[in-house]
């Protein structure tokens, strides 16, 4: 079995206000066995779609490569936006050495309530994926429910929003789309995504999360 460790710690400051909460990067950033494109930060993978979504919305010119200047343009980006990054994923085991959610075993979950309650102007947990299991939103909704806090839907409509009260204070959720490509298939049955196709033939499964990612992203 492959012990497929998180590599970063939380990206998180006393300014943060939001969250980004994923589960973990592709094995081979354990082993910082990176390919070309590949950025050594949190979403850095060159087939996780985050960093180009936002590369794209607030037209950062990032650099896509191993270096340190990539990383800080990231770090710079994340600190003026008052954004952080909390996976909820510490470790896990697998048999097939891969980035599958669904292949996840023996999993370790962070204490993310822990980090909530430390750094007291978080507001916002923006999910990369939805309620399937294995997702942030699967592990987030299970340590809820252990400690007994409700977590309450607000909209239904893509992308979900729940919220839920802990430390007295209240909490926003929010689901996107998810950012690996692996969601295409997804996307591609989506009703919203097939009205978009009609009306616009060029119309593809990054722009549908360029569209929910811009207006998630610049408005929370």
């Amino acid at each position: 079995m492959f012990h497929h460790f998180h590599p970063y710690k939380p990206y998180l400051n006393e300014d943060t206000k939001k969250i980004i909460v994923g589960t973990l990067p592709p094995p081979r950033f354990c082993n910082k066995e990176f390919k070309k494109e590949d950025v050594n930060f949190c979403y850095g993978s060159k087939d996780n779609l985050l960093w180009q979504a936002l590369d794209k919305i607030y037209k950062l010119d990032l650099l896509f490569d191993n270096s340190l200047e990539a990383v800080e343009q990231r770090k710079e980006f994340l600190d003026k936006n008052q954004i952080g990054i909390c996976d909820i994923v510490d470790s896990c085991k697998r048999e097939k050495i891969d980035a599958s959610d669904l292949g996840m075993s023996e999993i370790v979950l962070r204490d993310i309530l822990f980090y909530l309650k430390k750094y007291k102007s978080i507001d916002t947990l923006i999910f990369t994926g939805g309620n399937s299991k294995n997702g942030p939103e699967y592990f987030l909704r299970q340590i809820l429910k252990k400690e007994e806090i409700k977590f309450h839907l607000v909209t239904n409509e893509i992308p979900k929003i729940h919220k839920f009260i802990f430390d007295n204070r209240e909490f926003k959720t929010i689901s996107l789309t998810s950012p690996s490509n692996a969601a295409n298939r997804y996307i591609g049955s989506n009703k919203l995504y097939k009205i978009r196709k009609l009306q616009d033939k060029n119309y593809t499964t990054f722009d549908f999360r360029i569209e929910q990612y811009s207006k998630i992203f610049k408005s929370t």
